[in-house]
Formats: C-alpha cells, structure tokens, sequence
C-alpha cells in the first residue's frame, strides 16, 4: 500500500510521516530527497548555477535560501526548477518503492494535488491545521510570516485539498493527538489490504 500525504506549509506533514513510520510504514520524504540528495547532484548543481550563479554558496553547494528566493518570486522559475528536480525526485520514489513493493509506504509529497500525482497512491492523506498554526509554526522554523505567505500563495488552497483527499488528519490539538489519529487510520488501512 502506498499512500501519499500532503498538507500546507507548516500544517505537520512530517510529524504526522514519523507517526505512520513508528505505526510499521516506510516513508519516502520528498522534500529531504531534493534537499539531501538532488541539489548534492554535479548534474543538477551545474544546472542551477548556470541559471541562478548567485545562488551558489562559497563551498560550491547550493545556497538553498537564494534559490528559494528566486523561485518563490518568480512562477517561470519555479517552473524551470520543478521541471528539473520532478522528475529526479519520481525516479527515486520508484527505486525506493521497488525495493519493498509488498510493503507499506506513505510519501510526503507537498505539491501531490499540483502536480496531478494522485494516480500513484492508494489512498491520500492530508493533514490540516489552522492558518494561526500554521503561521506559528513557520515562524517558530524562522520563516517570516510575509515569506509563509508568499510561499503558501503558490499551493492549492488547502479546503481544496481536504476536499480531494480520501482522509483528514488534524493537526490543531496536541502531538499525542496527531499520533493517535494517525495510528487509528494505520489500523483502519492495515484492514482492507
């Protein structure tokens, strides 16, 4: 089973990712594998340098703020890049999913509605949370809050993605109580496979 989980900026994808992790999934993150993995690519470093030359660090690596920078303020940008990292960050879903096809996954998947990905999951899961959450959260990781919302402004409204996913996780009250949703829906979906 493979399940795709989204949810706004700052709405606790992640956490609720480490929840169905301890709950027996494997999960694929998709913004580490950009972040850990793709941007660490010769390849792709010297695409991004070409194009953006100031968003190259003085070690050589990515400057992920600067790129940031340009790809939130420019939709051509944002563009040109998810053209380039999309279809690396696929590629490694498959090898990953490939080593363990009987298993269980869930993979964090920011931009899933966006991208019109809802074909490679079973079932999709988002997880929701209120803007003053959100924006508190955001700002408790140093993101301003004009930043977040020139961030968020570039994602699907989440009411959008509550209403096309097939569960809701919320994530408004306490971490003990995103974890017991998520192992409730854990044991829910272990039922029908």
């Amino acid at each position: 089973m493979i399940l795709g989980l989204t949810g706004g900026m700052g709405g606790g994808k992640s956490t609720a990712a480490r929840f169905f992790e301890e709950a027996g999934f494997r999960r694929i993150d998709s913004d580490r594998i950009v972040r850990e993995e793709l941007l660490a690519r010769p390849e792709v470093m010297a695409r991004i340098s070409e194009r953006f030359p100031d968003a190259m660090g003085s070690d050589g690596r990515v400057d992920r703020a600067a790129l940031s920078r340009h790809v939130f303020a420019s939709d051509t940008d944002r563009g040109w890049l998810e053209d380039l990292l999309h279809p690396l960050v696929y590629g490694r879903w498959r090898e990953l999913l490939a080593s363990e096809p009987a298993g269980n996954w869930v993979i964090e998947v920011p931009l899933l509605f966006e991208k019109g990905l809802e074909n490679w999951f079973d079932f999709i899961v988002c997880v929701s949370t209120s803007s003053a959450n959100q924006f508190a959260r955001l700002s408790e990781r140093g993101i301003p809050q004009s930043l977040a919302e020139q961030r968020i402004s570039k994602q699907l409204p989440l009411a959008l993605k509550l209403e096309k996913a097939d569960f809701v996780l919320s994530n408004d009250g306490t971490t003990d109580s995103l974890r017991l949703q998520v192992n409730h829906l854990a044991d829910r979906l272990s039922a029908v496979r």
